[in-house]
């Protein structure tokens, strides 16, 4: 397990966002070697499972039923069509397969199906992750026994700024589900997204919560918003790069061994960003042309990008 080492106040962790840059990224470096080895990357791929039709109002969400968007809704796939993409998936170079379900919460009608499908990619001797909205403390000890590895709850901002984002759940909503996942025994995904309209300081607020939970999380995805037209957020102001970077490294900083990944919006980064985060402390990203509905940086350039680097995935 990914246990907590450090209690890190807000005070420490604005202490590191105020550092030199290079300072901060020479930290991050420096206890990014102690824990993992920083030529080496982790590789998820995620897959829709079920498209469109949300109920909740995230105002990034482009499933959202609550905003006039080009996705259509679409029924849950078949567990065939699960295994044809996680096969596609490990051939490309990816370890672990993502699933996720555009819902609010699993409904137990759906529990068996969703049980299969993880048993049929575990069969590929991939890793499993969901991401499938809030459970129940029964299901979440359900999915343990049919073998899921991960499960991914995103937290997206601080406590204070959720409920400018999403009005259909609370944060506590957010943080019981984690607890339900974690006693379960699966390993626990969850970040955040930057470019919300957030300030500094509830990335900051985020990373707090993150790094003091019980058990640090194992994976912590930072997601870079993809505007998309027809949400409340289409218009939002980019995120500072050097921010983004600087967010990468305290994430390090504050939960050594855990995987941070760079997941939505990578394609908006140049190389030489992602080099930076990489150099920062990330060591996951999602492969994949696309991330649910949204475009993502192609495998091919991928590919390219780690081999000018010399990257190895894992």
């Amino acid at each position: 397990m990914n246990k907590k080492i450090t209690k890190w106040s807000l005070e420490d962790i604005e202490t590191l966002y105020r550092l030199p840059f290079n300072d901060l990224i020479y930290k991050a470096q420096t206890v990014h070697r102690e824990n993992h080895d920083p030529n080496k990357i982790q590789v998820s791929t995620l897959m829709s499972i079920k498209t469109g039709g949300c109920p909740e109002d995230c105002k990034y969400c482009s499933q959202s039923i609550k905003y006039n968007t080009d996705v259509e809704i679409e029924k849950l796939l078949s567990v065939d069509d699960v295994v044809a993409q996680a096969k596609a998936a490990k051939e490309s170079g990816a370890s672990r397969f993502c699933m996720g379900a555009a819902w609010r919460n699993l409904n137990d009608s759906n529990l068996s199906k969703i049980k299969d499908m993880v048993k049929a990619v575990k069969d590929l001797d991939l890793e499993t992750c969901l991401t499938l909205g809030m459970l129940k403390k029964e299901q979440a000890e359900s999915l343990k026994e049919c073998g899921l590895d991960y499960y991914n709850h995103n937290l997206d901002s601080s406590e204070e700024y959720y409920s400018k984002v999403v009005s259909t759940r609370t944060y506590k909503d957010r943080l019981n589900t984690l607890s339900y996942v974690r006693d379960a025994g699966i390993k626990v995904c969850t970040g955040g997204i930057l470019g919300l309209g957030e300030e500094n300081i509830d990335r900051l607020k985020l990373i707090e919560v993150l790094c003091n939970m019980e058990e640090q999380p194992e994976s912590v995805p930072m997601n870079k918003l993809v505007k998309i037209e027809g949400t409340p957020y289409s218009d939002n102001e980019n995120v500072d790069n050097f921010d983004f970077i600087r967010v990468i490294a305290i994430a390090r900083i504050t939960m050594p061994k855990t995987y941070v990944r760079l997941s939505a919006g990578r394609d908006t980064m140049n190389d030489e960003m992602q080099a930076l985060c990489f150099f920062a402390g990330a060591n996951s990203i999602f492969y994949g042309d696309e991330l649910l509905t949204t475009k993502n940086s192609s495998i091919n350039h991928d590919k390219s990008l780690l081999d000018k680097l010399r990257i190895e995935t894992m």
